[in-house]
Order: structure tokens, then sequence, then C-alpha cells
């Protein structure tokens, strides 16, 4: 780290770069959703299903996020642990059309919670209950009280709805990820 970068970082103007962990099932919008977070140029057109996982950066006014977008296809789940220790906030993505997966959203999140790499750390979760387009879509209050959200005691969270194809509500939860980020990170 140089001179200058040191400087900047004392008088507060470097950006402060969070690691994100995207999760939630398969075809929830993870990738739709991240790929609306970035700068329009640097939008792709076509969105395809995430193997493994993929990394994407993006900026705000005062954070830098570095976002982990995992796969959330059954046989990638059991790799989401191996990125846990670098997170230092969750985005959880759900299809709040999708109720017959909710019961398998909600048991994925309840490992996460009780993952030892997770389970004693204040980090942030920011729910997303997408799709909220759709004709079948529950709200957000019902996403919440379907996967127990009140339970979630030790950790900051918030629950947005969205539709990430045309960008709604991404921008309420960006705002207060970086919000609860930046008194994390202090």
């Amino acid at each position: 780290m140089g001179l200058f970068d040191k400087l900047a970082g004392w008088l507060g103007l470097k950006k402060k770069e969070v690691h994100v962990l995207c999760l939630g099932l398969d075809n929830s919008g993870k990738t739709t959703i991240i790929n609306k977070l970035k700068p329009s140029n640097a939008q792709t057109q076509d969105i395809v299903p995430t193997i493994g996982f993929s990394i994407e950066k993006f900026k705000t006014s005062s954070l830098s996020f570095t976002v982990f977008d995992m796969s959330g296809q059954g046989k990638y789940r059991d790799l989401w642990e191996h990125y846990y220790k670098e997170g230092q906030a969750i985005i959880f993505v759900i299809d709040s059309s999708d109720k017959l997966r909710m019961v398998v959203a909600k048991e994925e999140l309840d490992t996460l919670l009780n993952h030892p790499d997770i389970k004693h750390r204040r980090l942030p979760i920011l729910f997303f209950a997408n799709k909220m387009d759709l004709r079948d879509a529950v709200s957000s209050v019902k996403v919440s009280q379907l996967l127990s959200l009140e339970n979630i005691k030790d950790k900051p969270w918030h629950i947005c709805a969205s539709d990430a194809l045309k960008g709604e509500g991404l921008q309420e939860g960006v705002d207060w990820l970086q919000g609860t980020s930046d008194v994390i990170l202090l």
C-alpha cells in the first residue's frame, strides 16, 4: 500500500471494500440482481445460470463491493461454506413466486445461519424477495414469515421486495447494506 493509499484511507477518501456472498436457490435471480447493480455500460444482456460461482464488482458512493455469486443448484450448494470466512455481508435471494421451494430455501438459510463460520458473526443479511412481477408471487412480509426471519436476533437483516428484471427494490437493498456495512466495518 503506497503513501497516497494510506493517506486517502486516513482521510476517509478511500472506498472501503466489502466482500458479499450472494446466495439462494437456483433460478431465484441472483445473477440478474448483481447484473442490475453494475453500471449500465457493464451490464450483460444475456444472463445464464451460474455454474460454481462468479465474482463481480460494483461501487457505491462510499463502498466497493466484491460479490461472490454462488450457484444455487443443489449439487453446488455445498461449495457455499468455503466462502463464509471471507464474507462480510450476505445477500440471500428468494424466488417469491416459487412457493413449493420456499421450504428448501428456509432449510438452506437455516444451514447457513448455523454454520460455525457464520453463527457467531454479526454479518448483515439482505434478503431480496424477488420476482414480485409474477402473478404467483407472495409479498415480502409473507416470505419473511415463511422463512421465519423474525427468529434472526443476532444479525442485522432487511428484506426488500424486488423485480430484478426491472431493477425495482434493488437500490433500497443496496442503500440498507451500505448503511449497515459502514457501521460494521468501522
